[in-house]
């Protein structure tokens, strides 16, 4: 008989408000390879893109303590971190590889297409991504983001993935730091939000950080939200007891509060980032009531399926972005005239609206053909070969 407390109710808010922030870095990664848009809302908005990882990493740290917060010392003398391992990398890895051998795959195909035209492939022109067999073992080990090498390679966006794996082997710690109540919720965000502050000041792109010391970012954020996963439980009778404008206004509040870090903060890549990023942490401990206008409108169907597919349309990104490059060397030169219209004016705003059009499709199919078969397979085959005692 399992003694194991049952897993709680889901929290759909948090689960739709992983809808945005993938297709925000999709437009981040694209301007930064192409240009901004010369539109202020949208440059600020999208130039502030990369600091949604630090939301992700919050995210991540208050579900995962808001599942297994009561079992955190079956984790330290049972097989509940084993278990827990199996059921993240069955959720993380089947994409992670997928999208690996995808773009080893390209790597393939286009340098073979190059050498037969006489052209040059993007894997080998003077600003190339990071494809060489040592970073592919790094990649398929989940450890190419652990301070081993100078930059990203294959699908950069892993990089995230190998941090929370990481997160993942260091779970237990976070589980018996969050067992103090009160003192771990407040002692938990403010040592977090502390790490983050010193990266932010330190380092040279603001908190862009991500192959190197990417992993003192993820736990920093993560630990963040382990200390709201904490406060949530200690706060969760009041704030239910609270009538929904009073939550509503919380919600308003925080997402003021953000607008003024995107839009009023100045450009990112500065040490102000970490001003920006503390209240989309907040925003997961508001959202986390599911009540108030934002979490309604986060709940919807749309956003719900979003979320849904969010990993997914994060993981995809990269293939695109660099099969981009490829069909853009078949473009006619910018000032060529389109229907009496500059082509380089032409396209301007359709392309990267565009790419974000075909990496939510992308995502999309692969959730439902890779990310979730897999996901059910693996996770099938471990409860049917259980380990010994």
């Amino acid at each position: 008989m399992n003694s194991s407390p049952s897993r709680p109710g889901e929290i759909r808010a948090l689960a739709g408000a992983r809808a945005i922030p993938p297709m925000i870095l999709v437009l981040y990664h694209f301007c930064e390879g192409h240009h901004y848009r010369n539109f202020k809302p949208f440059d600020l908005l999208v130039g502030h893109g990369y600091l949604w990882v630090e939301f992700f990493f919050a995210l991540s740290g208050f579900i995962l303590t808001y599942v297994y917060g009561a079992r955190a010392l079956e984790f330290l003398r049972g097989r509940a971190h084993r278990d827990f391992l199996i059921a993240r990398l069955s959720r993380l890895y089947p994409l992670h590889l997928a999208m690996l051998l995808f773009i080893l795959a390209l790597v393939v195909i286009l340098n073979a297409a190059a050498h037969a035209t006489g052209t040059v492939s993007i894997y080998e022109a003077q600003y190339h991504p990071i494809v060489t067999w040592q970073t592919f073992i790094g990649n398929l080990f989940l450890v190419q983001a652990w301070n081993i090498y100078s930059s990203l390679s294959w699908n950069g966006a892993s990089w995230f993935v190998s941090v929370e794996f990481l997160l993942c082997l260091l779970f237990p710690i976070y589980l018996i730091l969050a067992r103090a109540g009160w003192a771990s919720a407040f002692g938990l965000i403010a040592a977090g939000i502390a790490g983050l502050a010193i990266l932010s000041f330190t380092g040279k792109h603001g908190l862009d950080i991500t192959f190197h010391n990417g992993i003192f970012r993820g736990m920093s954020a993560f630990g963040v939200g382990v200390g709201m996963s904490v406060l949530y439980g200690k706060t969760k009778n009041f704030g239910d007891a609270l009538p929904e404008w009073a939550i509503s206004l919380g919600q308003a509040a925080v997402l003021l509060w953000m607008g003024w870090g995107f839009f009023d903060n100045g450009w990112s890549h500065t040490p102000r980032d970490i001003y920006t990023v503390i209240p989309m942490l907040a925003l997961v401990y508001v959202l986390s009531f599911d009540r108030g206008f934002a979490a309604r409108l986060l709940q919807t169907a749309p956003l719900t399926k979003l979320g849904e597919w969010s990993y997914a349309i994060y993981m995809g990104q990269t293939a695109w972005l660099q099969l981009i490059r490829v069909f853009e060397a078949g473009y006619p030169p910018d000032d060529t005239l389109v229907f009496g219209v500059r082509f380089g004016d032409l396209i301007w705003w359709p392309e990267p609206l565009l790419l974000l059009a075909v990496c939510v499709a992308w995502g999309a199919f692969l959730c439902r053909t890779v990310e979730i078969p897999a996901n059910r397979a693996l996770r099938r085959f471990f409860a049917s070969h259980p380990a010994p005692a």
